[in-house]
């Protein structure tokens, strides 16, 4: 077995709508709060990682889709590009399916998809391992697809007689519906202290859409700079697919 390194490269892959929507069940945050830079931070440190980069992915609704959000993630995600975060967005894409009731009535629901995020993630795991970038892939996704990348990273170790570790960080606590890492990965958990201490505490939202109607939660803290005008005056329902899981 290839010798454990002293230092421990560690790069941070950050799947941004898995880790929004289970921290929503986990801790029931009605939007995405996080600072990835300190969460990533947050799981090494007690670890002895030394963190080399942040990588995060999401989905954007088209405007036409979803002004509110269309909003929101540019915003957020401009100010981690200011941080050094590496950032890849794509188009989020709406499919509708219809179920007939027991009163032979039908009820549609028109919800949101990612297709290729999953694919980016474990194609930049595998490119970066090949390249020799990191000793420590540090996932923060609960997303089961990815269990085939830990396997690939496996492979590469024993082919370049070196030691890689696969890691798996996710929200923990009471509220958590899914209480799985990714399988062959090592699980990490974050805890509702820990996720506190790294919240993003700027404001993207529509100047307009800024009272405690919407998005509650943030009235309980003091908003940083950070104001948008938007064209929005109303508040979608983003749903995600693995809300229908």
């Amino acid at each position: 077995m290839p010798p454990e390194p002293h230092v421990k490269r560690t790069i941070a892959f950050i799947d941004g709508q898995n880790l929004f929507h289970a921290a929503r069940k986990t801790f029931g945050y009605s939007y995405p709060n996080y600072d990835v830079d300190a969460l990533a931070r947050s799981i090494c440190a007690p670890q002895g990682w030394r963190l080399e980069q942040v990588r995060f992915y999401t989905g954007i609704p088209e405007a036409e889709d979803d002004p509110f959000w269309n909003h929101f993630w540019p915003a957020k995600i401009t100010v981690m590009g200011r941080q050094g975060v590496h950032v890849f967005s794509r188009p989020l894409r709406y499919r509708r399916t219809t179920t007939r009731l027991p009163d032979g009535s039908t009820y549609s629901l028109v919800y949101a998809e990612e297709k290729g995020i999953d694919v980016r993630i474990a194609l930049d795991i595998v490119r970066m391992a090949h390249r020799a970038e990191y000793d420590i892939a540090l996932i923060f996704s609960q997303d089961q697809d990815l269990s085939e990348v830990a396997q690939e990273i496996r492979m590469i170790s024993r082919e370049q007689h070196r030691w890689i570790k696969a890691a798996c960080a996710f929200p923990h606590g009471p509220g958590a519906t899914a209480r799985r890492g990714i399988d062959r990965t090592d699980w990490l958990h974050s805890d509702r202290a820990t996720y506190d201490a790294c919240l993003d505490r700027r404001d993207y939202r529509p100047r307009f859409l800024r009272g405690p109607r919407y998005f509650p939660q943030l009235h309980q803290v003091r908003p940083r700079p950070g104001h948008y005008l938007g064209q929005s005056r109303r508040l979608p329902r983003l749903l995600h697919h693995d809300e229908l899981r």
